[in-house]
């Protein structure tokens, strides 16, 4: 309460508005709620801007999350989770909020939704940034391979040259 008489509650409308904090008070959790989303892929344009892709121009199907972000998925596209990988499995609650499973592992049968950005054709592989750990193994891999390739090219004893 303070100096003055005023409450420094502001009652929003609604049985727990007694509860809510004035709009003005500071969100000390606003920085991790931006982060989650940059990491999630949940960067959708915000309202009331259109559902549009700023990269292609496709309109998505825009979802609020439970971060006070947005995620642009693929219209009408559902697809096995299983064959999504982790970190782009999206699901739609019934309240028509996403949510993104992260690196847990699908249930069996489970279908969920991707995000436009894995499936735009305005952006590069290498901007979407699938996959980036598995290509440095596969390279990796492609190095070793050649080696083991040349080693086995040799013979044991090299011949008495002189």
């Amino acid at each position: 309460m303070g100096d003055t008489d005023k409450p420094s509650i502001v009652r929003l409308p609604g049985a727990d508005g007694h509860r809510q904090p004035p709009p003005d008070t500071p969100r000390p959790w606003e920085n991790v709620d931006r982060a989650q989303a940059a990491v999630e892929g949940a960067t959708g344009p915000e309202p009331p801007a259109p559902p549009i892709c700023p990269d292609c121009g496709l309109i998505g199907d825009r979802r609020p999350t439970y971060y006070d972000a947005h995620v642009l998925l693929e219209p009408d596209l559902s697809v096995p989770a299983h064959m999504v990988p982790a970190w782009h499995r999206w699901y739609v609650d019934s309240q028509g909020v996403g949510w993104n499973s992260r690196e847990d592992e699908p249930a069996p049968g489970a279908v969920c939704r991707i995000p436009h950005r894995i499936a735009c054709p305005g952006l590069k592989l290498e901007e979407i940034g699938l996959w980036r750990w598995l290509d440095t193994v596969r390279t990796e891999n492609a190095r070793r391979a050649r080696r083991r390739a040349d080693e086995e090219g040799l013979p044991e004893a090299l011949p008495d040259a002189g």
